[in-house]
């Protein structure tokens, strides 16, 4: 049985009480490694903040598109990166990446899968991006941390 069928399956949770808008006008756009709670890892509840996730954390347009949309339509303020020491990210490289997708497919991929070796300076850098997006009204409450996944300390990134 495929592992989706078990997640279709279980009992749902009425969210009808959870706002729309987040509570604490807060996006948080961290990893998404499986090993990370961003509800359990910041004490959010659902209706508190908009999580989203992709491979590293990394500030893409995709990204940038989901902050703007949840800024200008949907209240929030502030923005809260989260990168993380043990990352995948940080395994293999763009040029090795879209080198091994080309020899698998045929096709370059016309996007950088976003590696890094440094996640205190991969964070500054997507600080800075966001910091530099025309897109975002709200930019002045822009912070990032990394995770130490061994220590569960999450420290703040001065930028």
């Amino acid at each position: 049985m495929p592992a989706s069928d078990a997640l279709v399956s279980r009992p749902r949770v009425p969210l009808a009480d959870a706002p729309r808008r987040p509570r604490l006008e807060v996006a948080v756009l961290a990893c998404m490694d499986a090993r990370i709670s961003v509800y359990r890892l910041l004490g959010l509840r659902e209706g508190d903040a908009h999580v989203i996730r992709n491979a590293g954390g990394a500030v893409t347009d995709d990204a940038i598109r989901s902050l703007t949309v949840s800024q200008y339509l949907l209240g929030t303020r502030e923005i809260v990166l989260i990168h993380h020491q043990d990352c995948g990210m940080r395994t293999f490289t763009d040029t090795e990446f879209a080198r091994r997708l080309e020899e698998r497919t045929g096709i370059r991929p016309g996007w950088a899968a976003e590696t890094f070796t440094d996640p205190a300076q991969d964070v500054r850098q997507c600080v800075a991006r966001l910091r530099a997006s025309p897109f975002l009204p709200h930019t002045g409450e822009v912070r990032g941390f990394v995770l130490d996944e061994r220590t569960g300390a999450l420290d703040e990134v001065r930028c």
